[in-house]
């Protein structure tokens, strides 16, 4: 069961619910906007899912309310700032608008951020790139989370550590947005309150046996998820994660070597604009052709086509838009479990 709500309203229900708990009001409008484009875009455990959580953050005073985020070096096609908790929609937004500013000058930017809190959704940042006829990577771990194990290893030493890229192809963009590790924490925390099992064996127990319990996460002693490929080829997706956590801690400069105790983010942002490499017509001349053979290319009798990744994302929101969000009842109730005093009364 689910119902469908209009995306507008959603995103000022998130706003006013932020705002009452004391987040800056146009730092509440950039998250909830954030939160509502997960949605939008299919990512149901990084939208609305993650608004509880962060209203018990900020009453716990572990996310910032306003302010800025500290400078830490900032050499024009390259920076790292320190993000003092700021939220993480606030920090991300605004280092891509800046790195794609820079980009027209320079062809290329980046920005590394440390200390920011939670991210969101990496995939609801890149059509904003992408329609800007730019391509974008962003990289985020959490330095206080140890809940994927390395290859081969049965303890949890780094977090899922996603990365996103999207760029132009002359018709709908390709949108990437996956994890090194099998699953995230967010779904294996659903499964856990929903009283369900895992989809596979994606968590790895104490004794090195591949499970389907979402339990082993917190279980005493615990298991852990599995890399990217799991038990087989899980090496590719360590190796993923050590790139992910190179690009993120080691370029900002904060990560787990500094044993951080608060739930955050150390997040990498890069912007790159063709016209100063090989001309945005030849970029997309290439990016669209490839998109165009992936379609096309020969797929078994009965089966359908080849999706790029993010197309159902885009056809999905383009849908959404129009005839209203889908929120699960699970997700509802939680809403209104958090939140009992502000109704949602959005339905479609």
């Amino acid at each position: 069961m689910s119902e469908r709500y209009d995306h507008r309203a959603l995103i000022g229900y998130a706003h006013d619910a932020l705002a009452a708990n004391g987040l800056e009001t146009g730092y509440a409008q950039i998250v909830a906007e954030t939160l509502v484009e997960g949605d939008l875009l299919g990512h149901s455990t990084h939208g609305l899912a993650l608004l509880p959580r962060y209203l018990q953050e900020l009453a716990a005073g572990q996310m910032t309310k306003a302010g800025e985020p500290t400078i830490v070096r900032d050499q024009g096609a390259s920076a790292a700032w320190d993000g003092n908790y700021l939220p993480g929609p606030v920090l991300v937004r605004r280092a891509l608008a800046l790195c794609a500013q820079r980009a027209r000058d320079a062809g290329v930017a980046t920005v590394a951020i440390g200390k920011s809190h939670h991210v969101a959704c990496l995939a609801a940042y890149l059509k904003a790139v992408t329609d800007k006829g730019m391509a974008a990577i962003i990289a985020s771990s959490s330095p206080a989370t140890a809940s994927v194990a390395p290859f081969g290893a049965v303890e949890g030493i780094y977090s899922p550590n996603p990365i996103a890229a999207g760029w132009p192809t002359g018709g709908d963009p390709v949108l990437v947005d996956i994890s090194a590790s099998i699953t995230t924490n967010s779904l294996v925390s659903e499964r856990v309150e929903e009283g369900r099992r895992l989809p596979g064996p994606w968590m790895i127990s104490p004794d090195g046996t591949a499970s389907d319990d979402p339990a082993l996460l917190t279980a005493k002693p615990a298991g852990a998820l599995l890399p990217l490929g799991g038990t087989e080829y899980g090496h590719k997706g360590f190796a993923l994660g050590l790139i992910v956590e190179m690009l993120t801690a080691g370029l900002s400069g904060h990560g787990r070597a500094d044993a951080p105790d608060q739930w955050g983010a150390s997040v990498f942002v890069m912007v790159v604009d063709p016209a100063h490499h090989g001309g945005r017509a030849a970029f997309e001349r290439q990016t669209g052709f490839m998109a165009t053979a992936a379609r096309g290319a020969a797929v078994p009798d009965g089966a359908s086509a080849v999706r790029l990744p993010g197309e159902r994302a885009l056809r999905l929101r383009r849908q959404q838009i129009t005839d209203g969000v889908v929120l699960s009842d699970a997700l509802l109730a939680r809403l209104r479990k958090a939140l009992p005093d502000r109704p949602l009364n959005a339905s479609l």
